[in-house]
C-alpha cells in the first residue's frame, strides 16, 4: 500500500506535470473502471471531468486530492490507491498495462492512467471532501504535529502501538510498512500496549515517526524521480527483511503474519513478550 513518503512523491511529480492542464478525455475501461470508479456527484463521472481543468494535486493522509476547475464549483477528484492502486504518466501510444481501469487524457498529449492489480481502490468525484468515506475522520499529519498535540491524541488509545500508528484518526497517511520502520527506530516493540509506554518512550516515538518519515520522503524522491507507479522500499531497515540481519545490531529480522499484514521488527532492539508464531 501507497503511505505518506511514496505518496507525498507522488504529488510532487503531478503538481510539476499536470497542474493547469485540461482534461480533454475520460476513459473508464471495463471491467475493473465501473467497480473503483464513485461517482459522489451523480452528475456522469466521465461528463463531468470532460473539459475540466487541474487547478492543484494535494495529499492528504493516503489520499491524492485533484481540485478542478471548470463548470459548477467546487470538484474535486481524490484517489485513493489503497493496497495495489497506481497512477502512472504515459504517452499515448504506449502500450496500457494489465488491469489499467481509468485512463485520463490531457491537453498536452499525455495520460494519466490509474491502474489496480485488485480493484480495492477507489477514485471519487466529489463537491464536498467530507462526503469521501473515511476522509473527514483524518487526524493531523504526522509530519504538522507537536510533541503535546501527539501525547493528547494517544491518550485515548489503549492498544497495540503498532495498530494505533495505522489508525488514519490517530494521524495521517502511516500504514502497515512505515509503522514497522518508525517502531525499530525507535526500538520499541510493535505489540507494547498504548498504556505500557512512558513519557520518554513517546517522546522517542515521536522523533522516529518525524526522523523516519523525513528521510524516507528524500529516499524516495531519488529513487522513483518520475516514475510514480514505482514504489521504492530497498531501503527500508526492517519492513520485508525477514531473516536479515538487523541494520543495528545484526540480529536476524522476526516476522508475524503473512502476505501485506505482516510485521517486521528486531527482537534485540524491540524487546518485548514473546509473541505466538514469531519467526
Amino acid at each position: 500500500m501507497p503511505e505518506l513518503p511514496e505518496l507525498e512523491v507522488v504529488c510532487e511529480v503531478l503538481q510539476r506535470r499536470v497542474v493547469g492542464q485540461q482534461i480533454v478525455e475520460v476513459q473508464v475501461l471495463p471491467p475493473g473502471g465501473p467497480i473503483v470508479v464513485r461517482d459522489l456527484t451523480h452528475q456522469g463521472f466521465e461528463a463531468t471531468l470532460n473539459g475540466a481543468t487541474i487547478e492543484g494535486v494535494a495529499r492528504r493522509g493516503k489520499f491524492l486530492v485533484f481540485s478542478l476547475a471548470g463548470g459548477e464549483l467546487p470538484l474535486y477528484l481524490v484517489i485513493n490507491p489503497k493496497l495495489t492502486g497506481r497512477l502512472c504518466l504515459a504517452d499515448p501510444a504506449e502500450k496500457r498495462r494489465s488491469k489499467t481501469h481509468v485512463v485520463f487524457a490531457l491537453a498536452n498529449g499525455k495520460q494519466v492512467r490509474y491502474i489496480d492489480q485488485k480493484q480495492m481502490g477507489q477514485l471519487y468525484l466529489a463537491r464536498d471532501l467530507a462526503a469521501i468515506p473515511g476522509y473527514a475522520e483524518l487526524g493531523p499529519e504526522p509530519l504538522a504535529i507537536s510533541l503535546e498535540e501527539f501525547r493528547q491524541r494517544l491518550k485515548p488509545f489503549r492498544g497495540e502501538i503498532k495498530g494505533v500508528l495505522t489508525r488514519g484518526e490517530f494521524v495521517a497517511g502511516i500504514g502497515n510498512a512505515y509503522a514497522d520502520e518508525i517502531l525499530w527506530e525507535a526500538r520499541l516493540h510493535p505489540y507494547r500496549k498504548r498504556t505500557q509506554l512512558t513519557a520518554d518512550e513517546i517522546a522517542r516515538l515521536y522523533d522516529a515517526m518525524r526522523t523516519t518519515l523525513l528521510a524516507a520522503i528524500e529516499k524516495v524522491r531519488v529513487e522513483m524521480q518520475e516514475n510514480i507507479d514505482q514504489k521504492p522500499r530497498d531501503f527500508m531497515a526492517v519492513h520485508m527483511k525477514t531473516g536479515e540481519p538487523c541494520p543495528r545490531c545484526g540480529t536476524p529480522i522476526s516476522l508475524v503474519g503473512a502476505n501485506q499484514r505482516i510485521t517486521n521488527f528486531c527482537r534485540t532492539c524491540q524487546p518485548g513478550g514473546l509473541i505466538k508464531g514469531m519467526g
